[in-house]
């Protein structure tokens, strides 16, 4: 008989491992919380406009088709890729941007007219970049993060001082320009920790970033989760949805069983693709690897403040995805970082998807998804959340030069107290655990619990780490790890 599977949350990790298990020929089911699939991506449809409330960039594309080719489909069988042109534009000010294209060679450009000989050091840095990122991609991330040796390769003995350097002391050596540096450090700081915590190795994020491009899938992100939906149901795997997990079974020191709405769901192995930390706390406290004390310990990539907001008019002198960096970089960063708070002048992000893709609005309409970065487990209420959404409408007016406020059909928010209720999310955070020194690969929450047989998890918290790209390879590498033992 079948061997059965049962999987806590529906996000990318969940997803991707559903699929690779059901491949294996295990019998697997899904339990998630909400009422829709795709854990942290999903959507909010109103009056004809369509928002991605989770992740909007599409970033690393040959991570996703690796994932389709190995049930020998192809992304294109499911949805369509636009790559963005301009892949995104910097603010600094009044009518004052960068804009970042769709090539390198424009790109040198843009570098060049901002400062001269800077096209120069962008080719070394992206030349070292691409280098790392055909080990960290190709190759690294592919590791289950068991043993350190795994990170000992003979290419990686070669880069072996970039673990110990950081991005900020490498982007400030090469670059002196203040703006063109930010540019360079923002990918890190976005995705999950300070550019000066982050080991240089890291900077293959920005050959991600300049070198492969940004891409939009027709109809938005959750087009991902509904094509691996799809894969995952012609594959076997059973969907419960608003099915909340309220506790894991375990019975001579093995998971045997879930516990969802009042009734126990037998199985011969549980996989988490929830929250670690919340996962654990669903085990009697003698089955729990870490502490609360350890959590506390670690630093996690921030939480965010967003608003979807329907606009009755088309923007002008904003891109698809648009930062707004007129502020202190350092000064907010240290509001994430070091000094949880709420930043004075928050750096925000600002996506409108409808410039590119005409089904996200009605006609003659905008739709735009605002994103402040916050430090996660900061007080949350609705007038701090409207206090900032004036301030940073009130800038978005003043930089693009434009009225926008008057023209708000209707707007909605999500922040930290969101997270936690709809994603059990530690602390609120948006991102997982942040890719430091000390919190990378092997140094990660384990993929196989310690302490409790036929017991694993995946997704941001564990390898290799946040975004969608990583939370796609995390369910790869735990469905592995499974296939050895079952």
């Amino acid at each position: 008989m079948e061997k059965s599977i049962h999987i806590i949350g529906s996000g990318f990790s969940s997803l991707a491992a559903a699929c690779y298990l059901a491949k294996y020929g295990y019998q697997v089911s899904i339990f998630e919380k909400n009422s829709t699939l795709g854990g942290r991506a999903r959507q909010l449809k109103k009056e004809g406009f369509t928002f991605d409330i989770g992740p909007t960039w599409y970033w690393m594309p040959d991570v996703f088709e690796r994932f389709f080719r190995d049930f020998e489909k192809q992304p294109s069988d499911y949805y369509k890729l636009e790559k963005l042109n301009p892949a995104y534009s910097v603010y600094y000010g009044k009518n004052d941007f960068i804009t970042i294209e769709d090539s390198l060679e424009k790109i040198y450009i843009a570098f060049e007219k901002e400062e001269k000989g800077s096209s120069e050091e962008l080719k070394k840095f992206i030349g070292v970049a691409k280098s790392n990122y055909d080990i960290a991609i190709k190759d690294l991330v592919y590791n289950p993060g068991v043993s350190p040796l795994e990170l000992v390769t003979p290419k990686t003995v070669t880069k072996l001082n970039q673990f110990f350097s950081t991005i900020k002391r490498d982007v400030r050596k090469r670059f002196k320009n203040n703006r063109l540096a930010q540019i360079l450090e923002f990918p890190v700081l976005f995705l999950g920790a300070k550019p000066s915590d982050t080991p240089s190795f890291y900077n293959f994020m920005n050959y991600a970033d300049f070198g492969i491009g940004t891409f939009h899938p027709k109809k938005g992100m959750y087009q991902v989760i509904l094509a691996m939906e799809a894969l995952a149901k012609e594959l076997g795997v059973k969907f419960h949805t608003n099915s909340n997990v309220e506790s894991i079974c375990v019975e001579n020191g093995k998971a045997n069983g879930i516990v969802v709405n009042g009734k126990k769901k037998a199985c011969d192995l549980v996989l988490s693709g929830a929250d670690y930390h919340h996962t654990e706390t669903l085990l009697e406290k003698k089955y729990r690897q870490y502490s609360e004390k350890y959590w506390q310990k670690k630093t996690f990539a921030p939480s965010s403040l967003l608003f979807y907001v329907g606009l009755d008019k088309k923007l002008k002198n904003v891109d698809h995805h648009t930062l707004f960096f007129d502020v202190d970089f350092d000064t907010h960063a240290k509001a994430i970082y070091d000094n949880p708070a709420w930043p004075e002048k928050p750096l925000f992000y600002a996506s409108f998807p409808s410039i590119t893709d005409d089904s996200c609005a009605p006609e003659g309409k905008e739709a735009a998804i605002f994103l402040i970065p916050l430090a996660p487990g900061l007080e949350d209420s609705d007038a701090l959340r409207e206090s900032y959404f004036e301030k940073i409408i009130k800038r978005l007016e003043s930089l693009t030069d434009q009225n926008v406020k008057n023209n708000i059909i209707f707007k909605e928010s999500f922040g930290v107290n969101d997270f936690v209720k709809d994603y059990n999310s530690y602390k609120g955070n948006a991102y997982g655990m942040a890719n430091t020194l000390l919190q990378t690969a092997f140094l990660r929450p384990k993929l196989k619990s310690k302490k409790v047989e036929n017991l694993y998890f995946t997704g941001q918290l564990t390898v290799p780490g946040p975004g969608v790209p990583p939370s796609l390879i995390s369910g790869k590498l735990t469905s592995e790890l499974i296939q050895k033992v079952l």
